[in-house]
Parts: C-alpha cells; structure tokens; sequence
C-alpha cells in the first residue's frame, strides 16, 4: 500500500514540475463525454459556501471560434483547439434560486464578486489539472476580462454572470517548453510578509532574466531589461488603464 502511494506521490510530482501551457493541437477532437466528464470531477473543487459561483459555455463549432478569436487578440490557439471554455462568475443562477423562493438575495456587490472570482477560479484550475492528467492540452487566456463586454454579447450572458477566464483544450501537437518559475524563496514568507530588498530582487530574478527566451524579448523590443519588456511593452500603464475602465464600466451594468 505505501508503495503505491509514493509511485502516486512521484507520479504527481513529474506531472507538476513538468506541466507546460499548450497552444499547438492536433486535428483530434475531444470527445463530449470526456469533456463532461472532465467538467463534472471539475466541479467538486473548493466553492464558496457551496455556492458553485460559476458557470462554464463550451464552444466547439469553427463558427463559434472564429466569433470569439478577434476577442482575445486573435490567438492561433482560440481556432486550433478542439474546444473553448469560458468560465463565468454566475451570481445568476444563485440569485435566480433566491427568488423563487422567496429569499432577498444581495449579491450585486463587491463582496459577492469576490466569491464568485474564487470558485470560478477554482474550478477552472481544478479542470485544467485534470484534463492535463488526461492527456489533453491546455491554454489560459489571459484576455478575457480585456474584452468581457464583448465576450459577454458574443456568449449571451445574462446579467450577473461576467466572464472571467478562458481554456483551450486539445490534444497536444508536437512538444511544448516548460514554462520558467521564480524560486519558492521568491513567493514563500514564515510567519508574516517580509519585505524583499534589492539584492533579494536582483538574486530571485537572476535565472528568469537569464534565459534565451528573455534575452530575445529584450533584443526584440528594444530594451535593456527584462522588466521594462513586461512594464513598457507587454503590460503597459496605458493599457492596464484602459482595460480597467472597460472592466469596471461592464462590472456597473452587470453586478
């Protein structure tokens, strides 16, 4: 018994270190009942008082795809995989239960936006890992809340269900790199948050910015550092202010 435990153990352990984000996919569909399948171990992820905050549109159809690819910045991935998943916050659906039976629901605030940010979260992550323990690859697009309001036309979303997150699923094609992570004394803190010095910075970042891949992105773009690549370029204020504005104007209208 304890020695399978530690081949499951050293079995999680590969899958962990070696998860890679995948954006190439063969022509190989997935299969519906796996799908389901994958979404209903899904579901039984940490959630909110029980709540299940969440909802999830699948869309397999080319038409489908193509009609949310312009949305996340036309990604090759949104029309090369076998299936999109949007995950939603869905107040919806709980303040519907409320109301037919007679309860005053109050989740049309920022509190109750963080509950379902959290199980939707959950879940999302929850199904990743499973359909990568599967076999099957998979991608986070980090655009979804940029364009929400058009997300939420395109996928007739309801008030008070705001999509927050979106998977690419397939089967993988060919092989993907795994990605680079900061060291665990870079995000681990005993006790209570210790404030990180310059050289504490300079050490942690050290092999990030030392790979071929940050190199070329300096080079590329012009610049000296690594992190003027993430704040000038890929994520400038600019930007994240704007993208702000458009979230927070939709998050009016649909909490």
């Amino acid at each position: 018994m304890m020695h399978h435990y530690e081949n499951l153990i050293d079995g999680i352990d590969s899958y962990s270190l070696s998860r890679r984000t995948v954006r190439a996919y063969s022509d190989r569909e997935v299969a519906p009942e796996l799908l389901d399948r994958l979404l209903e171990e899904a579901s039984h992820a940490p959630t909110t008082g029980n709540m299940q905050l969440y909802s999830v549109v699948v869309t397999r159809d080319d038409a489908g795809k193509k009609a949310l690819a312009p949305l996340h910045f036309n990604q090759p991935q949104v029309t090369g995989c076998s299936v999109v998943l949007t995950f939603c916050v869905d107040l919806n659906r709980f303040v519907r239960w409320c109301e037919v039976n007679d309860a005053n629901p109050g989740f049309d605030n920022l509190q109750s936006l963080m509950y379902g940010i959290l199980d939707t979260a959950l879940f999302a992550q929850q199904f990743n890992t499973l359909a990568e323990i599967h076999g099957l690859g998979c991608c986070y697009l980090g655009t979804t809340t940029f364009t929400a309001p058009k997300i939420a036309e395109a996928l007739n979303l309801p008030k008070r269900v705001i999509p927050l997150t979106t998977i690419t699923v397939g089967y993988p094609e060919g092989e993907s790199n795994v990605s680079d992570r900061l060291p665990l004394e870079a995000i681990k803190h005993e006790g209570a948050y210790r404030q990180y010095t310059d050289d504490d910075i300079r050490r942690i970042y050290a092999e990030k910015e030392s790979l071929e891949e940050s190199r070329k992105f300096i080079l590329e773009n012009a610049k000296q550092t690594l992190a003027q690549v993430y704040a000038d370029v890929r994520y400038p204020r600019t930007n994240n202010e704007t993208f702000s504005a458009i979230l927070a104007d939709f998050l009016k209208d649909y909490l």
